[in-house]
């Protein structure tokens, strides 16, 4: 039975609680890594004399150079793989030594061993899933300690886009005391949710690494955003020797704010273990009040209000810093999705960061997360289904119990166009995965990407295991769900696949499907470009519009999961070598906007957007297509050199609309109007030669903590400071100071040149550069020089 303390108790605990008695410590900086095989550096007089030094997190494969004979082959970027090491040697206090001592690996692709003093702890092939393990026992308390990780990517292919290689996620020293929670100790749900109070259920698993029994107390503490105490519980409770036991506690929360994706607030339970009156462990797991719904008819609703999910898949690749994952980073993308509109992110194919889960909390996006892209049959030679049989259950488990807490997260996905679906093991296969899910969180629906909606084909759906149906692409046929799945819901768990390259406009009325089928032939451009209007798409998928034009008018379907939000390293369908990535994106890979970016900023967000595309460089009474893209207006009326052409509203379903003018120089001028009233006006100039070259940081200030990023968007600029939309130039970049350059990209999806060079071409008149502190203090400063007569510009960046 548990026992309430007394106020004074807990003011006498708090007196204790001043210091962290759990140390979590950044194991980053100061690895030594070489490429290559070398099983003797797990020894402590290992020579690292021609080793790297560097800090990760850290990913070989985007350092490579592209070549068309990569054993990664076209789906993972042609970029090369192999095997690599890492090594640290690291002192721990000698005041550690009744510590218990782990190391935290956020995700290592692939195959890791890691070994502490020359002892292998263990092996994980999973390149996405985290881990952990007891270093305790084989540490030199006080004195020196030499840690290896050996990474073996070199058996390929095995993934169907660019996965990365080597420790390209964060790794952490963390040291309690014996007794403690235990790793993802905590689990959180919120049994009842309203605005008036809201229940709240803590399950804590307790370890004691003691050689005797203890009692503890055990505190319970939720507070605010503002760090304000809004409910606490305290228990005495008891513990055996060696052992690891679940504790539970009950709370309730007053006047509770919700989460939802306009207002995410979120809470946090504060965990603290008490010997006494000493302070043993203090532990934090985020909370957020919400409830939320799948309707077989109304779709989803959040917090009770019908809301349609707004949704993109996403890879774990950030553009020129290939699979490193670094928080600034995911910030940008999440940032960029969000003011798009986007209130939902598909973690494709598999558990994404720490920090994707941590911002799509705090930003307020609801998460699919995804377990799996294979089971036991394969797609790829080397894929996951090696690893299935060995591994599977214990990936699963670990994965939905580092991830349950996050409020964000409202489907599990067990796996992503699984090819079980088309036979009898998908049945067992199917069962056995929804009721290890279940057996760690029945809160949230079980759900899978399903190819196949011809039932007599689709096994995984016969399974009768899947809380919510998630269908890939076939827009045309979700009509006809209600009556082929009565009582299901439904969401379309990956759709569109359109094609487009930013800045490209190829003078069309026609959709086109490149290719109409798999292996045909089709006319694709000679420069691997594809048009950036609305009207290619991959001979499974469909336009942008066309698909949201069906998702918009069926209520029964919860919402969609673009395929992609970004463009990704690999799978750069249509197109062979040279083209490296993709061209799915609705932003692409610099993380520049593609124009169909506004076409959902006009759709799913309450901006005010008119966007007219394409550029005005064109030749002498060229008929150019206009289209724009608006809302909040009952019109839009557009201008040549002050001429009106017309004004146009959007009829029935329509997402744009479109003009063909004759070309002529000068200035093409949008208005948009309701009710008579201007509401938004654009112009687009035709611009003139080059004459300047323009950065753009997208912040003024970067922290001197080695990991702060800042994206310089560089364009090319008239005398007049128009785009010019055709420069190519290649431009130099020097950065000096508190920052060093760790990528350049120009979105192109066939642009051979590293990411890691200190120049860069630019396309279709821009690209970005990716600056990182370099732990100076000193401002950094970034030049760039295009040559040709024209002045280097320069930016700086103010160091905090």
């Amino acid at each position: 039975m548990f026992k309430k303390i007394t106020l004074a108790l807990l003011f006498s605990i708090s007196i204790f609680a001043q210091k962290q008695a759990r140390i979590v410590e950044d194991f980053n900086k100061n690895w030594n890594f070489k490429l290559g095989d070398f099983p003797e550096a797990v020894t402590a007089n290992f020579n690292v004399s021609d080793w790297r030094t560097l800090q990760l997190p850290h990913d070989w494969s985007i350092e490579g150079t592209f070549d068309k004979d990569a054993k990664t082959k076209q789906a993972q970027g042609f970029l090369p793989a192999g095997k690599g090491w890492y090594r640290k040697v690291f002192t721990v206090p000698a005041n550690w030594k009744n510590k218990t001592v782990s190391i935290e690996f956020d995700g290592v692709f692939k195959n890791s061993e890691v070994f502490i003093n020359g002892k292998s702890l263990g092996m994980r092939p999973n390149g996405y899933i985290s881990f952990g393990y007891d270093l305790t026992q084989y540490l030199n308390f006080g004195k020196e300690n030499t840690i290896a990780v050996k990474v073996d990517n070199d058996a390929q292919p095995n993934s169907r886009w660019y996965t990365g290689s080597g420790i390209y996620r964060n790794v952490r020293l963390v040291a309690s005391e014996k007794l403690h929670v235990g790793k993802w100790g905590t689990f959180v749900t919120t049994p009842e949710v309203s605005t008036e109070k809201s229940k709240v259920h803590l399950e804590v698993t307790i370890d004691n690494d003691n050689a005797s029994a203890k009692e503890f107390k055990l505190v319970t503490s939720i507070v605010n955003a503002d760090n304000k105490e809004v409910a606490n519980f305290t228990s005495t409770e008891k513990i055996g020797a060696k052992t690891s036991e679940k504790k539970v506690h009950n709370l309730e929360v007053k006047n509770p704010k919700l989460w939802n994706t306009e207002n995410p607030y979120l809470y946090k339970v504060i965990t603290k273990v008490y010997e006494k009156s000493k302070l043993v462990d203090n532990y934090e797991t985020p909370l957020g009040f919400r409830y939320f719904n799948f309707d077989s008819e109304k779709g989803f609703s959040l917090n009770g209000v019908p809301t349609k999910i707004y949704g993109v898949c996403l890879h774990h690749d950030n553009g020129a810093l290939g699979a490193v994952e670094n928080i600034h980073a995911v910030r940008r993308k999440l940032t960029l999705m969000k003011e798009m509109g986007a209130n939902a992110i598909r973690m494709s194919h598999n558990p994404h960061s720490l920090e994707m889960m941590q911002l799509c909390d705090e930003m307020g996006f609801i998460v699919q997360d995804e377990a799996f892209d294979v089971w036991k049959k394969k797609k790829v030679t080397n894929d996951y289904h090696k690893d299935w049989d060995a591994w599977h259950k214990q990936d699963l488990e670990d994965f939905i119990k580092r991830d349950r807490n996050h409020p964000s997260v409202m489907m599990w996905s067990i796996g992503n166009e699984i090819r079980e679906q088309f036979d009898s093991t998908g049945i067992a296969i199917t069962r056995e995965l929804a009721k290890i899910v279940k057996s760690l969180d029945t809160t949230r629906p079980v759900t899978s990407a399903l190819t196949e909606n011809v039932i007599e084909k689709n096994f995984i759906y016969q399974s009768g295991a899947l809380d919510l149906l998630g269908f890939n692409y076939k827009h045309e046929d979700y009509k006809d769900f209600p009556a082929k799945f009565k009582g299901q819901k439904i969401l379309a768990s990956e759709s569109v696949s359109a094609l487009e390259t930013r800045g490209h406009y190829d003078q069309s009325d026609v959709i086109k499907a490149w290719p109409t089928k798999h292996g045909a032939p089709f006319d694709g451009n000679a420069d691997w470009t594809v048009s950036a209007y609305d009207q290619v798409k991959s001979y499974w998928g469909a336009t942008h519009e066309e698909n949201w034009k069906t998702i918009k008018s069926q209520d029964f379907m919860a919402g969609t999961f673009i395929w992609t939000g970004f463009d990704y390293i690999g799978e750069p369908d249509p197109y062979p070598f040279p083209a490296r990535s993709s061209y799915f994106g609705i932003v692409d890979l610099a993380g520049l906007p593609k124009d169909v970016y506004y076409m959902y900023q006009s759709e799913w967000s309450n901006k005010m957007v008119l966007h007219i595309l394409p550029h005005w460089n064109w030749k002498k009474d060229q008929e150019i297509n206009v289209w724009a893209y608006y809302n909040n207006a009952d019109e839009v009326e557009i201008f040549l050199n002050g001429k009106s052409l017309g004004k146009k509203s959007k009829q029935n379903d329509d997402l744009h609309i479109s003009w063909k003018v004759k070309f002529e120089p000068g200035t093409l001028k949008a208005i948009s109007r309701k009710n008579g009233k201007v509401v938004l006006e654009k112009e687009i100039q035709t611009a003139g030669e080059a004459s300047k070259v323009d950065l753009k940081a997208d912040k003024t200030t970067i922290k001197n903590d080695t990991y702060d990023l800042v994206y310089v968007t560089v364009s090319m600029l008239d005398k007049d400071g128009n785009l010019v939309p055709s420069a190519m130039d290649l431009i130099n970049f020097e950065v000096t100071g508190g920052g060093k350059l760790v990528g350049v990209d120009n979105g192109y999806q066939a642009n051979l040149e590293s990411f890691k060079t200190n120049s860069c071409k630019l396309f279709n008149g821009k690209c970005v550069v990716i600056i990182q502190s370099n732990g100076k203090k000193e401002n950094i400063q970034l030049k760039a020089t295009a040559g040709n007569g024209i002045p280097v510009s320069s930016i700086q960046i103010k160091v905090e």
